[in-house]
């Protein structure tokens, strides 16, 4: 408090602010300069004591002691705070008190009349300094904290602009692996039309140089036949007998003429020459993809398939699964030594009455060789089967009452057609794998980051009586 009286002392009565200029009275009050030449033009008293003034501005002294404490507050106060807008900001708004506490409860500067203030009751208090030490500490570690962030959001950047360039640079190489595939059909193509083309070009030059020969012997039977039609004709415009006798016997040409003259038409034949190039004239796009097949890799696998089934064969290729009906050990065998002439034939006869074996009702096959690394692909031949699931081990398509349901989360597929064929797209290095409809290589669905390698082929589906005439298989080519 004892600061508070003596910032007190140092304050003008009038404008209530430190001293500007002071000046004393003759009764011995001391106010601003300014103030005090305002308040004495209306009256010539002392604002505090009511003492009257002399009309001498000589009176008005200045108070050097005061003025010099004044100055000296002043300063520093503006060494504290800056400016006078500083000090007003430094002062309690409620109790004009010097601002040195920090309340912790309600985070905000305070005075020590609001510490004991009813607003203040029970709060946490704790000086200035110490509270900007603790704050600075936070503040410090929040930074760190940003700082923190922003180096891993400017790796982040990095590793996306980074991957980004991978991209990139990877479609660059798929674009140029794509342009040289192509190019290589392009290449078998060109190369396959410009044979076949040429093939056409010697079939019609063949053709051409027949009938030019033909033709040849054509026109020149007629050009002796005109020449005979036009000497006769000259003959038969003689009207005079005599002269028309001696034109026609005239060293016996004409003569010789007619009775050498035999007709040229029947000699020839225009034959229609239709060139033909085989099935290249119809199915010429057909045939070139079969031979295409030949040249293209890589090609889909061919898989080889086993099973542990009693129920199930396998071909000798590998590619078909023939269901195979077991009987109980049980059935009964009727000997028939002879037949119905005598005849010792012995054979044995299984009874069918015996019970067949049908407690599995569904079998699976997986193919004979596992799957690493790269990138594959196969083809199954489901047909009509109304129940298969075709795929990798634990991984798979599967098809149940019209309905097409993946192994992952039994998600329900909606398909436009019924695939009589589905082709499985493995790749080891992104763990995906891909399922289409082969026969339009229409995408059906991806599974992605779901397995691990080794993996085998997988293959499922009911048995019935009609599994031996349509069996499912391996598609080859």
């Amino acid at each position: 408090m004892a600061s508070a009286s003596y910032k007190e002392d140092l304050t003008c009565s009038i404008c209530l602010t430190i001293f500007s200029d002071p000046v004393i009275l003759p009764c011995g009050h001391s106010f601003c300069r300014e103030c005090i030449s305002l308040s004495l033009k209306s009256q010539r008293q002392c604002p505090q004591c009511r003492a009257d003034v002399p009309e001498d501005e000589q009176c008005l002294l200045t108070n050097h002691t005061l003025k010099s404490l004044a100055e000296k507050e002043v300063e520093k106060l503006r060494r504290g705070h800056g400016d006078d807008k500083e000090i007003d900001d430094w002062l309690c708004p409620e109790h004009e008190e010097r601002l040195k506490l920090f309340c912790v409860t309600d985070q905000q500067l305070a005075c020590i009349i609001c510490r004991d203030g009813e607003k203040h009751e029970g709060h946490k208090f704790k000086p200035i300094k110490e509270a900007a030490a603790l704050v600075r500490n936070k503040l410090e570690a929040f930074v760190q904290c940003i700082a923190d962030d922003i180096d891993a959001t400017e790796r982040l950047v990095n590793t996306k602009m980074e991957e980004i360039t991978k991209t990139k640079d990877k479609v660059q190489q798929l674009t140029t692996q794509i342009c040289r595939q192509f190019e290589e059909m392009h290449q078998f193509l060109r190369k396959r039309e410009d044979e076949i083309t040429n093939d056409l070009k010697h079939k019609e030059d063949d053709a051409v140089e027949k009938m030019s020969e033909t033709l040849n012997a054509m026109e020149t039977a007629l050009s002796e036949s005109r020449e005979l039609q036009a000497k006769v004709a000259t003959v038969l415009e003689t009207t005079d007998s005599d002269k028309f006798l001696k034109s026609w016997t005239e060293n016996n040409s004409m003569v010789t003429s007619e009775h050498s003259f035999k007709p040229k038409a029947n000699e020839f034949k225009v034959e229609n020459t239709s060139l033909s190039l085989g099935p290249y004239d119809s199915h010429l796009q057909f045939f070139m993809w079969k031979e295409m097949l030949q040249v293209i890799k890589p090609q889909a696998e061919l898989l080889s398939l086993k099973s542990v089934s009693s129920n199930i064969t396998v071909s000798e290729d590998g590619r078909n699964l023939m269901y195979r009906p077991v009987f109980t050990p049980n059935c009964k065998q009727r000997s028939f030594p002879y037949d119905s002439y005598g005849r010792n034939t012995s054979y044995i006869q299984y009874d069918h009455s015996c019970v067949e074996q049908t407690s599995v009702q569904c079998v699976s096959a997986f193919s004979s060789n596992e799957f690493t690394s790269g990138q594959h692909y196969w083809e199954m031949e489901v047909g009509e089967r109304d129940y298969w699931k075709v795929g990798v081990e634990n991984h798979y398509l599967s098809y149940d009452q019209q309905e097409y349901v993946t192994s992952i989360q039994d998600t329900v597929l909606a398909l436009a057609g019924r695939p009589q064929k589905i082709g499985v797209y493995l790749d080891c290095l992104s763990q995906e794998l891909s399922f289409y409809d082969a026969e339009n290589m229409t995408h059906i669905h991806t599974m992605r980051h779901c397995m691990s390698v080794p993996v085998k082929a997988y293959f499922e589906y009911r048995f019935s009586e009609a599994a031996n005439h349509n069996p499912p298989r391996v598609c080859w080519y």
